[in-house]
C-alpha cells in the first residue's frame, strides 16, 4: 500500500488574483483538503514557512511550485516582491510548516498589507492544532481562548498566567517539549487545581492525551521533556466578583453620561451585580455630591 494517497483529480477553474491563505496538514498529510490542492496546483506563487516542509508536501501528491520563504525573518523583505506579484494580477498561496497559517506566525502582517492595498484574500480552512486539541482535551468547548506561548522565564510566565487567571474560558497554550515541565509547574501554582490536558502530535502516530489536574500533570513521568507538538489546555477559572469600590466607580463614571435608571443597567450588564441594589446606590452618590 502506498505510504501517501495518489493526488485526486483537480480543478482546471484558473484562480483568481489574490492572496491565499491556506491551511494544510498538522502532521497526517491525508489531511489535505481537496480545496487546498487546487489552490497549491494552480497558484502563482507560494508562500512557505519552511520550503522543505512544505516541498515534501508537494512531493506527496505530485505537485512542484514556484515557492518563497516567508517566515518571521524573511517577511519584511518578501513583501515588496508579494504585493508586486498580486499587483501583476497573480495569485500567491500563504502556508506555515502545519496548521493555519497567521496562527503564531507574521502572515497578518501580509494580509493587513493586501486587504489596505485593495486586493482580495481568499481564506482556504482546514487542519488547526488549536482546535484538534480542543477536541481531543475532554474540556468545555463553548467558550475557548487560544494564548499562544507563554514567555520562557518562570517569573514573565507566572505574571503573564496570573491575568488569564479570572477568565472564564478553557485556555489553550502552545509549548516546546524543554519548557513542558516548568510551564506546568507554573500553572500549577498560579491557577491551582484546575483541569487540564497536555496534548502532542497530533494525526501523528503517536499522537498522544495525558489529562488531569495541573498539580498531577506537573509531576507526570510521561510529560517529562517529551518530543513534538504540545498543546496545553487549562480549565475554565471562576471571574473575579466585583467589590463595592468596583461598583461605585463604575457607576460614578457612568452617572456622568447616562440617567440613574440606565447608568445602573450599564453596570449591572458589565459586572455582574443586581440592578436593583445599583440604582440604589447611584442614587446616594447622586445625592451625597
Amino acid at each position: 500500500m502506498s505510504r501517501h494517497p495518489p493526488p485526486p483529480p483537480l480543478s482546471d477553474v484558473p484562480l483568481e488574483p489574490g492572496l491565499y491563505v491556506v491551511a494544510t496538514p498538522i502532521g497526517n498529510l491525508r489531511d489535505i483538503t481537496l480545496r487546498a490542492l487546487d489552490v497549491l496546483s494552480g497558484c502563482d506563487l507560494m508562500l512557505a514557512e519552511d520550503t522543505r516542509v512544505s516541498g515534501k508536501l508537494l512531493a506527496a501528491y505530485g505537485l512542484s511550485k514556484t515557492m518563497m520563504r516567508y517566515d518571521e525573518y524573511a517577511a519584511e523583505r518578501a513583501r515588496p516582491r508579494i504585493m508586486a506579484a498580486l499587483e501583476a494580477g497573480q495569485s500567491v498561496a500563504l502556508v506555515s510548516d502545519a496548521g493555519t497559517p497567521l496562527v503564531s506566525d507574521p502572515g497578518f502582517r501580509l494580509v493587513n498589507e493586501v486587504v489596505a492595498a485593495g486586493h482580495r484574500v481568499f481564506p482556504i480552512p482546514g487542519p488547526s492544532a488549536v482546535l484538534t486539541a480542543l477536541t481531543l482535551a475532554g474540556l468545555p468547548t463553548d467558550r475557548f481562548m487560544f494564548v499562544g506561548f507563554p514567555p520562557p522565564k518562570s517569573a514573565a510566565r507566572r505574571t503573564f498566567l496570573a491575568e488569564l487567571a479570572p477568565i472564564p474560558a478553557t485556555l489553550i497554550f502552545f509549548e516546546s517539549g524543554p519548557r513542558l515541565k516548568a510551564c506546568l509547574t507554573d500553572m500549577a501554582a498560579v491557577f491551582g487545581e484546575r483541569p487540564a490536558a497536555v496534548t502532542r502530535e497530533l494525526t501523528k502516530l503517536y499522537e498522544t492525551a495525558v489529562r488531569g489536574p495541573l498539580a498531577d500533570l506537573a509531576v507526570d513521568p510521561r510529560l517529562d521533556a517529551p518530543k513534538g507538538e504540545i498543546v496545553i489546555l487549562v480549565g475554565a477559572g471562576a471571574p473575579v466578583e466585583a467589590t463595592a469600590e468596583d461598583a461605585d466607580a463604575a457607576l460614578a463614571d457612568a452617572l456622568t453620561r447616562l440617567s440613574t435608571g440606565d447608568a445602573a443597567s450599564e453596570v449591572a450588564k458589565a459586572l455582574g451585580l443586581n440592578r436593583r441594589d445599583l440604582y440604589r446606590r447611584a442614587m446616594a452618590l447622586k445625592s451625597s455630591t
